[in-house]
Protein backbone atom coordinates (compact mmCIF):
# COMPACT_ATOMS: atom_id res chain seq x y z
CA UNK A 1 0.00 0.00 0.00
CA UNK A 2 1.06 3.16 -0.71
CA UNK A 3 1.95 5.82 2.00
CA UNK A 4 -0.23 8.86 2.75
CA UNK A 5 2.50 11.48 2.44
CA UNK A 6 -0.11 15.11 2.54
CA UNK A 7 -3.87 15.60 2.73
CA UNK A 8 -5.61 18.00 0.87
CA UNK A 9 -7.11 19.49 3.66
CA UNK A 10 -5.19 21.90 6.08
CA UNK A 11 -6.25 20.38 9.22
CA UNK A 12 -4.23 17.03 8.25
CA UNK A 13 -1.24 16.18 8.78
CA UNK A 14 1.91 14.49 6.94
CA UNK A 15 2.04 10.35 7.30
CA UNK A 16 5.56 10.01 5.91
CA UNK A 17 7.32 6.37 5.83
CA UNK A 18 11.20 6.47 5.92
CA UNK A 19 11.83 2.88 4.49
CA UNK A 20 9.56 3.71 1.47
CA UNK A 21 10.43 6.65 0.29
CA UNK A 22 13.57 8.55 -0.49
CA UNK A 23 15.15 11.48 0.44
CA UNK A 24 14.75 13.24 -2.63
CA UNK A 25 10.88 12.51 -2.08
CA UNK A 26 10.78 14.65 0.19
CA UNK A 27 11.90 17.48 -1.66
CA UNK A 28 9.69 17.26 -4.36
CA UNK A 29 6.54 16.75 -1.38
CA UNK A 30 7.83 20.31 -0.24
CA UNK A 31 7.37 21.18 -3.81
CA UNK A 32 4.27 19.91 -5.04
CA UNK A 33 1.60 18.56 -1.90
CA UNK A 34 2.63 20.66 1.09
CA UNK A 35 0.41 23.97 1.28
CA UNK A 36 1.10 24.59 4.85
CA UNK A 37 3.58 24.84 7.88
CA UNK A 38 1.46 21.90 9.41
CA UNK A 39 2.12 19.67 6.23
CA UNK A 40 5.99 20.97 6.76
CA UNK A 41 6.53 19.65 10.21
CA UNK A 42 6.65 16.02 10.20
CA UNK A 43 9.33 16.18 6.93
CA UNK A 44 11.06 19.02 9.04
CA UNK A 45 10.61 16.04 12.18
CA UNK A 46 12.38 13.32 9.82
CA UNK A 47 14.80 15.61 8.34
CA UNK A 48 16.07 16.08 12.49
CA UNK A 49 16.08 12.34 12.76
CA UNK A 50 17.95 11.31 10.05
CA UNK A 51 20.52 14.10 10.14
CA UNK A 52 18.87 15.47 6.93
CA UNK A 53 18.25 18.99 8.68
CA UNK A 54 22.70 19.65 8.02
CA UNK A 55 21.92 18.22 4.46
CA UNK A 56 21.77 22.43 3.03
CA UNK A 57 20.15 20.96 0.32
CA UNK A 58 17.53 20.20 2.52
CA UNK A 59 17.58 22.60 4.91
CA UNK A 60 17.26 25.56 2.54
CA UNK A 61 13.88 23.88 0.84
CA UNK A 62 12.45 23.90 4.28
CA UNK A 63 13.55 27.57 5.21
CA UNK A 64 12.65 28.57 1.13
CA UNK A 65 8.85 27.08 2.28
CA UNK A 66 8.41 28.21 5.42
CA UNK A 67 9.74 31.60 4.64
CA UNK A 68 6.65 32.82 2.56
CA UNK A 69 4.17 31.07 5.11
CA UNK A 70 5.42 31.46 8.73
CA UNK A 71 8.69 33.39 8.90
CA UNK A 72 9.61 32.85 12.74
CA UNK A 73 9.41 29.16 12.06
CA UNK A 74 12.06 29.71 8.89
CA UNK A 75 13.83 31.75 11.08
CA UNK A 76 14.15 29.02 13.71
CA UNK A 77 15.06 26.35 10.99
CA UNK A 78 17.48 29.18 10.16
CA UNK A 79 19.24 29.83 13.75
CA UNK A 80 19.42 26.10 14.23
CA UNK A 81 21.53 24.98 11.48
CA UNK A 82 25.27 23.83 12.02
CA UNK A 83 25.91 25.43 9.20
CA UNK A 84 24.33 28.54 6.45
CA UNK A 85 24.66 28.94 3.01
CA UNK A 86 24.10 31.44 0.41
CA UNK A 87 21.30 30.55 -0.58
CA UNK A 88 19.38 30.04 3.40
CA UNK A 89 21.19 33.57 3.87
CA UNK A 90 19.79 35.13 0.90
CA UNK A 91 16.16 32.97 2.11
CA UNK A 92 15.83 34.37 5.23
CA UNK A 93 17.37 37.74 4.32
CA UNK A 94 14.47 38.22 1.68
CA UNK A 95 11.76 36.88 3.73
CA UNK A 96 12.20 39.22 5.98
CA UNK A 97 12.56 42.08 3.84
CA UNK A 98 9.37 41.57 2.64
CA UNK A 99 7.62 40.85 6.07
CA UNK A 100 6.32 43.60 8.80
CA UNK A 101 10.04 43.19 10.08
CA UNK A 102 12.08 44.82 7.69
CA UNK A 103 15.16 45.74 10.06
CA UNK A 104 15.60 42.53 10.89
CA UNK A 105 16.62 42.22 7.02
CA UNK A 106 19.59 44.77 7.85
CA UNK A 107 20.48 43.43 10.62
CA UNK A 108 20.43 39.43 9.51
CA UNK A 109 22.49 41.24 6.69
CA UNK A 110 25.46 42.91 8.97
CA UNK A 111 25.28 39.66 10.42
CA UNK A 112 26.41 38.26 7.27
CA UNK A 113 29.33 40.67 6.51
CA UNK A 114 30.69 39.68 10.04
CA UNK A 115 30.36 35.90 9.95
CA UNK A 116 29.80 34.09 6.72
CA UNK A 117 33.07 34.29 4.88
CA UNK A 118 31.80 33.51 1.58
CA UNK A 119 29.96 36.85 2.02
CA UNK A 120 26.85 38.33 0.35
CA UNK A 121 26.32 37.52 -3.03
CA UNK A 122 24.41 40.09 -5.84
CA UNK A 123 21.10 38.32 -5.05
CA UNK A 124 21.68 39.76 -1.39
CA UNK A 125 21.97 43.39 -2.50
CA UNK A 126 18.37 43.71 -4.04
CA UNK A 127 16.69 42.57 -0.36
CA UNK A 128 18.79 44.64 1.77
CA UNK A 129 17.63 47.50 -0.46
CA UNK A 130 14.09 47.15 -0.72
CA UNK A 131 14.61 46.49 3.49
CA UNK A 132 16.06 50.26 3.87
CA UNK A 133 13.05 51.43 1.14
CA UNK A 134 10.72 50.05 3.50
CA UNK A 135 12.34 51.72 6.64
CA UNK A 136 12.88 54.77 4.62
CA UNK A 137 16.37 54.75 5.62
CA UNK A 138 17.79 56.36 2.13
CA UNK A 139 21.16 57.82 4.02
CA UNK A 140 22.12 54.14 5.00
CA UNK A 141 21.10 52.82 1.79
CA UNK A 142 23.09 55.20 0.18
CA UNK A 143 26.32 54.02 1.74
CA UNK A 144 25.08 50.34 0.56
CA UNK A 145 25.19 52.14 -2.55
CA UNK A 146 28.20 52.55 -2.74
CA UNK A 147 29.57 49.47 -1.53
CA UNK A 148 27.52 47.96 -4.69
CA UNK A 149 29.18 50.33 -7.05
CA UNK A 150 32.88 49.58 -5.52
CA UNK A 151 32.08 45.62 -6.08
CA UNK A 152 31.02 46.27 -9.60
CA UNK A 153 27.70 44.86 -8.80
CA UNK A 154 25.92 48.10 -10.22
CA UNK A 155 25.49 46.70 -13.81
CA UNK A 156 23.37 43.94 -12.90
CA UNK A 157 19.29 44.20 -13.56
CA UNK A 158 18.40 43.28 -10.16
CA UNK A 159 20.48 45.22 -8.25
CA UNK A 160 20.23 48.55 -10.05
CA UNK A 161 15.84 48.22 -10.28
CA UNK A 162 16.61 47.53 -6.26
CA UNK A 163 18.93 51.24 -6.42
CA UNK A 164 16.08 52.99 -8.02
CA UNK A 165 13.02 51.62 -6.10
CA UNK A 166 15.21 52.38 -2.74
CA UNK A 167 15.63 56.25 -3.81
CA UNK A 168 12.18 56.35 -5.78
CA UNK A 169 9.80 55.39 -2.77
CA UNK A 170 11.34 57.57 -0.61
CA UNK A 171 10.76 60.83 -2.70
CA UNK A 172 14.73 60.96 -3.68
CA UNK A 173 14.06 61.41 -7.10
CA UNK A 174 17.31 63.35 -8.15
CA UNK A 175 19.32 60.20 -7.05
CA UNK A 176 16.74 58.11 -8.52
CA UNK A 177 17.25 59.57 -11.93
CA UNK A 178 21.19 59.72 -11.55
CA UNK A 179 20.80 55.65 -11.49
CA UNK A 180 17.77 55.61 -13.90
CA UNK A 181 19.83 58.03 -16.57
CA UNK A 182 17.74 57.69 -19.53
CA UNK A 183 16.59 55.05 -19.31
CA UNK A 184 18.48 53.16 -22.02
CA UNK A 185 19.22 49.70 -21.25
CA UNK A 186 17.07 50.09 -18.20
CA UNK A 187 14.39 47.08 -18.59
CA UNK A 188 10.75 47.82 -17.97
CA UNK A 189 10.65 47.00 -14.31
CA UNK A 190 12.89 49.81 -13.57
CA UNK A 191 10.22 51.72 -15.87
CA UNK A 192 7.27 50.97 -13.78
CA UNK A 193 8.82 51.36 -10.66
CA UNK A 194 9.76 55.18 -11.45
CA UNK A 195 5.96 55.95 -13.05
CA UNK A 196 4.68 54.21 -9.98
CA UNK A 197 6.71 56.59 -7.49
CA UNK A 198 6.02 59.23 -9.37
CA UNK A 199 2.71 59.01 -9.38
CA UNK A 200 2.78 58.15 -5.83
CA UNK A 201 4.58 61.82 -5.06
CA UNK A 202 1.48 63.14 -7.13
CA UNK A 203 4.35 64.01 -10.06
CA UNK A 204 2.13 62.36 -12.63
CA UNK A 205 3.14 65.03 -15.74
CA UNK A 206 6.43 63.61 -15.30
CA UNK A 207 5.33 60.11 -14.86
CA UNK A 208 3.53 60.36 -17.92
CA UNK A 209 6.72 61.76 -19.57
CA UNK A 210 8.30 58.95 -19.04
CA UNK A 211 5.13 56.72 -19.79
CA UNK A 212 5.00 58.36 -23.31
CA UNK A 213 9.10 57.71 -23.85
CA UNK A 214 8.77 53.75 -22.32
CA UNK A 215 10.50 51.66 -25.23
CA UNK A 216 8.16 48.86 -24.34
CA UNK A 217 5.47 48.88 -21.89
CA UNK A 218 3.77 46.37 -20.09
CA UNK A 219 0.36 45.76 -18.24
CA UNK A 220 1.82 47.05 -15.45
CA UNK A 221 2.45 50.06 -17.00
CA UNK A 222 -0.46 51.17 -18.24
CA UNK A 223 -2.60 49.89 -14.76
CA UNK A 224 0.27 52.19 -13.10
CA UNK A 225 0.20 55.30 -14.73
CA UNK A 226 -3.99 55.08 -14.65
CA UNK A 227 -3.67 54.57 -11.20
CA UNK A 228 -1.72 57.84 -10.84
CA UNK A 229 -4.12 59.55 -12.38
CA UNK A 230 -7.15 58.77 -10.89
CA UNK A 231 -5.06 58.97 -7.07
CA UNK A 232 -4.16 62.89 -8.09
CA UNK A 233 -7.77 63.28 -8.92
CA UNK A 234 -7.28 63.57 -12.72
CA UNK A 235 -10.40 61.54 -13.58
CA UNK A 236 -10.48 62.62 -17.27
CA UNK A 237 -6.75 61.73 -18.06
CA UNK A 238 -7.74 58.06 -16.34
CA UNK A 239 -10.48 57.73 -18.33
CA UNK A 240 -8.83 58.79 -21.28
CA UNK A 241 -5.63 56.74 -21.06
CA UNK A 242 -8.53 53.82 -20.29
CA UNK A 243 -9.76 54.26 -23.61
CA UNK A 244 -5.84 54.44 -25.42
CA UNK A 245 -5.43 51.22 -23.67
CA UNK A 246 -8.44 49.42 -24.69
CA UNK A 247 -7.04 50.47 -28.70
CA UNK A 248 -3.55 48.82 -27.61
CA UNK A 249 -5.79 45.66 -26.44
CA UNK A 250 -4.35 45.59 -23.21
CA UNK A 251 -6.31 43.92 -20.44
CA UNK A 252 -6.97 45.57 -17.55
CA UNK A 253 -6.16 44.65 -14.18
CA UNK A 254 -8.84 44.56 -11.31
CA UNK A 255 -7.04 47.35 -9.39
CA UNK A 256 -7.08 49.27 -12.83
CA UNK A 257 -10.87 48.42 -12.68
CA UNK A 258 -11.20 49.96 -9.47
CA UNK A 259 -9.12 52.86 -10.06
CA UNK A 260 -11.42 53.69 -12.91
CA UNK A 261 -14.89 52.74 -11.37
CA UNK A 262 -13.73 55.80 -8.95
CA UNK A 263 -12.79 57.53 -11.65
CA UNK A 264 -16.19 57.16 -13.66
CA UNK A 265 -17.35 58.37 -9.86
CA UNK A 266 -15.87 61.51 -9.02
CA UNK A 267 -16.95 62.75 -12.64
CA UNK A 268 -20.23 61.45 -12.32
CA UNK A 269 -19.46 60.01 -15.66
CA UNK A 270 -22.41 56.95 -15.81
CA UNK A 271 -22.11 55.95 -19.58
CA UNK A 272 -18.20 55.12 -18.70
CA UNK A 273 -18.88 53.67 -15.38
CA UNK A 274 -21.37 51.19 -16.80
CA UNK A 275 -18.91 50.40 -19.61
CA UNK A 276 -16.50 49.26 -17.33
CA UNK A 277 -19.18 47.32 -15.47
CA UNK A 278 -20.52 45.39 -18.82
CA UNK A 279 -16.20 44.56 -18.86
CA UNK A 280 -16.68 43.50 -15.59
CA UNK A 281 -19.19 41.40 -16.53
CA UNK A 282 -18.05 39.96 -19.65
CA UNK A 283 -14.74 39.68 -18.61
CA UNK A 284 -15.47 37.33 -15.45
CA UNK A 285 -13.35 39.95 -13.04
CA UNK A 286 -14.16 38.30 -9.81
CA UNK A 287 -17.07 40.24 -8.15
CA UNK A 288 -14.96 40.08 -4.87
CA UNK A 289 -15.78 43.28 -2.33
CA UNK A 290 -13.34 45.53 -3.61
CA UNK A 291 -14.53 45.84 -7.20
CA UNK A 292 -18.53 45.45 -5.82
CA UNK A 293 -17.73 48.36 -3.22
CA UNK A 294 -16.55 50.30 -6.30
CA UNK A 295 -19.39 49.85 -7.85
CA UNK A 296 -22.02 50.71 -5.95
CA UNK A 297 -19.78 53.69 -5.29
CA UNK A 298 -19.89 54.57 -8.74
CA UNK A 299 -23.18 53.82 -9.02
CA UNK A 300 -24.34 56.19 -6.25
CA UNK A 301 -22.21 58.82 -6.79
CA UNK A 302 -23.75 59.09 -10.49
CA UNK A 303 -27.14 59.63 -8.95
CA UNK A 304 -28.27 55.79 -10.13
CA UNK A 305 -28.90 54.41 -6.39
CA UNK A 306 -31.22 51.44 -7.68
CA UNK A 307 -28.48 50.19 -9.50
CA UNK A 308 -26.06 50.56 -6.71
CA UNK A 309 -28.66 48.76 -4.51
CA UNK A 310 -29.79 45.99 -7.28
CA UNK A 311 -25.63 45.37 -7.53
CA UNK A 312 -25.55 45.53 -3.55
CA UNK A 313 -28.36 43.03 -2.69
CA UNK A 314 -26.98 40.60 -5.66
CA UNK A 315 -23.55 40.94 -4.54
CA UNK A 316 -22.30 37.30 -3.65
CA UNK A 317 -20.08 38.28 -0.66
CA UNK A 318 -21.14 41.77 1.22
CA UNK A 319 -18.43 43.22 2.96
CA UNK A 320 -17.92 46.11 5.66
CA UNK A 321 -17.27 48.28 2.94
CA UNK A 322 -20.31 47.28 0.74
CA UNK A 323 -22.53 48.11 3.46
CA UNK A 324 -20.74 51.31 3.99
CA UNK A 325 -20.96 52.77 0.28
CA UNK A 326 -24.56 52.06 0.02
CA UNK A 327 -25.94 52.92 3.42
CA UNK A 328 -24.10 56.35 2.26
CA UNK A 329 -25.48 56.58 -1.08
CA UNK A 330 -28.96 56.15 0.55
CA UNK A 331 -27.84 59.02 2.98
CA UNK A 332 -26.87 61.94 -0.02
CA UNK A 333 -29.60 60.67 -2.10
CA UNK A 334 -32.52 61.64 0.00
CA UNK A 335 -33.05 58.20 0.87
CA UNK A 336 -32.44 58.41 4.61
CA UNK A 337 -35.15 56.11 5.72
CA UNK A 338 -33.98 53.57 3.71
CA UNK A 339 -29.94 54.39 4.75
CA UNK A 340 -31.21 54.26 8.13
CA UNK A 341 -33.16 50.64 8.04
CA UNK A 342 -30.19 49.29 5.98
CA UNK A 343 -27.30 50.15 9.32
CA UNK A 344 -30.06 48.27 11.26
CA UNK A 345 -29.69 45.22 8.90
CA UNK A 346 -26.08 45.38 9.59
CA UNK A 347 -26.52 45.53 12.88
CA UNK A 348 -28.22 42.80 12.89
CA UNK A 349 -26.17 40.70 10.66
CA UNK A 350 -22.74 39.27 11.45
CA UNK A 351 -20.46 42.18 10.10
CA UNK A 352 -19.90 45.15 12.68
CA UNK A 353 -20.51 48.73 12.30
CA UNK A 354 -17.66 50.49 12.09
CA UNK A 355 -16.78 54.33 12.13
CA UNK A 356 -17.63 54.68 8.80
CA UNK A 357 -21.20 53.05 9.27
CA UNK A 358 -21.99 55.52 11.47
CA UNK A 359 -20.91 58.70 9.56
CA UNK A 360 -23.34 57.14 6.87
CA UNK A 361 -25.83 56.46 9.38
CA UNK A 362 -25.09 60.19 11.42
CA UNK A 363 -25.31 61.85 7.68
CA UNK A 364 -28.91 60.28 7.00
CA UNK A 365 -30.24 62.03 10.15
CA UNK A 366 -28.81 65.39 9.53
CA UNK A 367 -30.32 65.50 5.84
CA UNK A 368 -33.88 64.28 7.68
CA UNK A 369 -33.43 66.47 10.40
CA UNK A 370 -33.85 63.63 12.72
CA UNK A 371 -32.22 65.11 15.64
CA UNK A 372 -32.93 62.38 18.32
CA UNK A 373 -32.23 59.57 16.01
CA UNK A 374 -28.85 61.30 15.67
CA UNK A 375 -27.72 61.57 19.00
CA UNK A 376 -28.88 57.57 19.84
CA UNK A 377 -26.34 56.57 17.00
CA UNK A 378 -23.98 58.89 18.79
CA UNK A 379 -24.09 57.17 22.26
CA UNK A 380 -24.16 53.90 20.49
CA UNK A 381 -21.32 53.90 19.17
CA UNK A 382 -19.44 54.28 21.99
CA UNK A 383 -21.34 52.11 23.97
CA UNK A 384 -22.10 49.12 22.34
CA UNK A 385 -19.13 49.53 19.63
CA UNK A 386 -16.83 50.95 21.65
CA UNK A 387 -15.72 53.65 18.73
CA UNK A 388 -14.61 56.78 20.16
CA UNK A 389 -15.87 59.88 17.74
CA UNK A 390 -13.98 61.09 14.74
CA UNK A 391 -13.92 65.22 14.13
CA UNK A 392 -16.06 63.41 11.25
CA UNK A 393 -18.61 62.13 13.82
CA UNK A 394 -18.96 65.59 15.23
CA UNK A 395 -19.13 67.43 12.06
CA UNK A 396 -22.17 65.64 11.39
CA UNK A 397 -23.44 66.04 14.80
CA UNK A 398 -23.08 69.72 14.50
CA UNK A 399 -24.95 69.65 11.29
CA UNK A 400 -27.77 67.97 12.19
CA UNK A 401 -28.30 70.09 15.23
CA UNK A 402 -27.40 73.26 13.16
CA UNK A 403 -30.10 72.14 10.38
CA UNK A 404 -32.68 71.97 13.08
CA UNK A 405 -31.75 75.12 15.12
CA UNK A 406 -30.41 74.45 17.50
CA UNK A 407 -27.31 76.36 17.67
CA UNK A 408 -26.67 76.67 21.53
CA UNK A 409 -26.06 73.00 21.48
CA UNK A 410 -23.52 72.67 18.47
CA UNK A 411 -22.24 75.67 19.95
CA UNK A 412 -22.29 73.73 23.28
CA UNK A 413 -20.95 70.63 21.48
CA UNK A 414 -18.15 72.53 19.58
CA UNK A 415 -16.50 73.37 22.77
CA UNK A 416 -16.60 70.20 24.05
CA UNK A 417 -14.94 68.29 21.49
CA UNK A 418 -11.58 66.85 22.28
CA UNK A 419 -9.86 67.99 18.99
CA UNK A 420 -9.71 71.25 18.00
CA UNK A 421 -12.37 71.90 15.47
CA UNK A 422 -11.86 71.79 11.53
CA UNK A 423 -12.68 74.25 8.66
CA UNK A 424 -15.69 72.04 7.62
CA UNK A 425 -17.15 72.15 11.18
CA UNK A 426 -16.92 76.22 11.33
CA UNK A 427 -18.40 76.37 7.27
CA UNK A 428 -21.24 73.73 8.34
CA UNK A 429 -22.08 75.82 11.63
CA UNK A 430 -21.72 79.42 9.34
CA UNK A 431 -24.45 77.76 7.18
CA UNK A 432 -26.47 77.23 9.70
CA UNK A 433 -26.29 80.49 11.65
CA UNK A 434 -27.31 81.91 7.99
CA UNK A 435 -30.03 79.98 7.53
CA UNK A 436 -31.41 80.50 10.80
CA UNK A 437 -30.05 84.45 11.20
CA UNK A 438 -27.98 83.96 14.92
CA UNK A 439 -25.10 86.88 13.31
CA UNK A 440 -23.34 86.87 16.98
CA UNK A 441 -22.77 82.96 16.36
CA UNK A 442 -21.69 83.64 12.67
CA UNK A 443 -19.67 86.11 13.27
CA UNK A 444 -17.30 83.97 16.04
CA UNK A 445 -17.37 80.97 13.81
CA UNK A 446 -16.39 83.30 10.77
CA UNK A 447 -13.27 84.09 12.97
CA UNK A 448 -12.56 80.68 14.30
CA UNK A 449 -12.32 79.48 10.52
CA UNK A 450 -10.29 82.35 9.42
CA UNK A 451 -7.77 81.81 12.32
CA UNK A 452 -7.28 78.30 10.67
CA UNK A 453 -5.70 79.88 7.60
CA UNK A 454 -7.61 77.56 5.09
CA UNK A 455 -9.76 78.73 2.81
CA UNK A 456 -10.61 81.84 4.24
CA UNK A 457 -12.45 82.78 1.52
CA UNK A 458 -15.85 80.71 2.13
CA UNK A 459 -15.25 82.65 6.20
CA UNK A 460 -15.71 86.25 4.77
CA UNK A 461 -18.44 84.66 2.02
CA UNK A 462 -21.06 82.77 4.66
CA UNK A 463 -20.28 85.51 7.04
CA UNK A 464 -21.58 88.34 4.16
CA UNK A 465 -24.46 85.57 3.74
CA UNK A 466 -25.23 85.34 7.14
CA UNK A 467 -25.45 89.23 7.39
CA UNK A 468 -27.70 89.45 4.36
CA UNK A 469 -30.13 86.94 5.97
CA UNK A 470 -30.40 88.84 8.90
CA UNK A 471 -30.97 91.97 6.84
CA UNK A 472 -27.89 93.52 7.85
CA UNK A 473 -26.89 94.45 4.32
CA UNK A 474 -24.52 97.12 5.09
CA UNK A 475 -22.42 94.64 7.18
CA UNK A 476 -22.60 91.96 4.44
CA UNK A 477 -20.95 94.44 1.79
CA UNK A 478 -18.29 95.68 4.48
CA UNK A 479 -17.27 91.76 4.53
CA UNK A 480 -16.99 91.46 0.96
CA UNK A 481 -15.02 94.91 0.84
CA UNK A 482 -13.13 93.48 3.68
CA UNK A 483 -12.01 90.06 1.66
CA UNK A 484 -11.04 92.33 -1.62
CA UNK A 485 -8.79 94.50 0.78
CA UNK A 486 -7.22 91.55 2.26
CA UNK A 487 -6.85 89.95 -1.39
CA UNK A 488 -8.22 87.16 -0.74
CA UNK A 489 -9.65 85.19 -3.54
CA UNK A 490 -12.76 83.01 -3.97
CA UNK A 491 -11.63 79.65 -5.24
CA UNK A 492 -14.25 79.42 -8.63
CA UNK A 493 -16.39 76.75 -8.69
CA UNK A 494 -15.93 73.97 -11.10
CA UNK A 495 -18.01 71.26 -12.20
CA UNK A 496 -18.23 68.63 -14.78
CA UNK A 497 -21.05 66.59 -17.15
CA UNK A 498 -20.73 63.66 -19.57
CA UNK A 499 -22.43 64.26 -22.48
CA UNK A 500 -22.39 61.02 -25.44
CA UNK A 501 -19.84 59.40 -23.28
CA UNK A 502 -17.59 62.35 -23.33
CA UNK A 503 -16.47 64.20 -19.57
CA UNK A 504 -16.26 67.88 -20.29
CA UNK A 505 -15.38 70.27 -16.89
CA UNK A 506 -16.06 73.66 -16.41
CA UNK A 507 -14.15 76.40 -14.22
CA UNK A 508 -16.05 79.30 -13.24
CA UNK A 509 -15.49 82.03 -15.49
CA UNK A 510 -13.10 80.15 -17.82
CA UNK A 511 -13.30 80.49 -21.25
CA UNK A 512 -10.85 77.49 -21.90
CA UNK A 513 -13.38 74.76 -23.62
CA UNK A 514 -13.27 74.68 -27.08
CA UNK A 515 -17.12 75.41 -27.38
CA UNK A 516 -17.30 78.15 -25.46
CA UNK A 517 -18.56 80.62 -27.60
CA UNK A 518 -21.70 78.26 -28.50
CA UNK A 519 -21.98 77.65 -25.15
CA UNK A 520 -22.58 81.15 -24.18
CA UNK A 521 -24.43 82.03 -27.50
CA UNK A 522 -26.89 79.35 -26.48
CA UNK A 523 -27.28 80.65 -22.70
CA UNK A 524 -27.72 84.14 -23.85
CA UNK A 525 -30.85 82.78 -25.89
CA UNK A 526 -32.13 80.90 -23.01
CA UNK A 527 -32.59 84.10 -20.97
CA UNK A 528 -33.72 85.92 -23.57
CA UNK A 529 -36.20 83.04 -23.68
CA UNK A 530 -37.10 82.62 -20.03
CA UNK A 531 -37.44 86.72 -19.42
CA UNK A 532 -39.83 86.25 -22.77
CA UNK A 533 -41.58 83.87 -20.80
CA UNK A 534 -41.23 85.67 -17.29
CA UNK A 535 -43.01 88.63 -18.66
CA UNK A 536 -46.00 87.02 -20.12
CA UNK A 537 -46.17 85.05 -16.51
CA UNK A 538 -46.38 87.97 -14.58
CA UNK A 539 -48.83 89.91 -16.60
CA UNK A 540 -50.90 88.02 -15.45
CA UNK A 541 -50.42 88.15 -11.48
CA UNK A 542 -50.52 91.53 -10.43
CA UNK A 543 -49.43 90.36 -6.70
CA UNK A 544 -45.99 88.93 -8.02
CA UNK A 545 -45.58 92.26 -10.62
CA UNK A 546 -46.32 94.47 -7.04
CA UNK A 547 -44.11 92.52 -5.45
CA UNK A 548 -41.34 92.62 -7.84
CA UNK A 549 -40.33 88.57 -7.50
CA UNK A 550 -39.56 88.09 -11.25
CA UNK A 551 -37.32 84.98 -12.22
CA UNK A 552 -35.45 86.12 -14.25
Amino acid sequence: MAPHFCSLTPSSSLTLNPTQTSNQHYISLIETKCTSIQHLKPIHSHFIKTGLINNTLFASRLISFSATRDIIYAFKIFNQLEKQNLFTWNTIIRAFSKSLNPRMAILLFIRMLECFDDGPDKRTYPSVFKAYAEMGLVRNGGELHGRVVKLGLQTDGYVCNSIVYMYASCGYFGEAFKVFGDGEGMDVVAWNTMIICLGKYGRVDEARELFDEMPERSCVSWNSMISGYVRTGKWVEALGLFGDMQAEKIKPSEFTVVSLLNASAQLGALKQGEWICEYVSKNEVEMNVIVVTAIINMYCKCGSVERAWEVFESAPVKGLSCWNSMIMGLAIHGRENDAIELFSRLEESEVKPDDVSFIGVLMACSHSGLVDKAKYYFSLMKAKYKIEPSIKHYGCMIDVLGRSGLLKEAETLVKSMPMKPDAIIWGSLLSSCRSHGDVKMGHWASRNLIDLGKDESSAYVLLSNVYAAGGDFEMAIQERVLMKDKKVEKTPGCSSIEVNGVVHEFVAGGRLHPRIEDIHFLLENLTLMLKDISFHNHEFDPLQRRLGQWTC
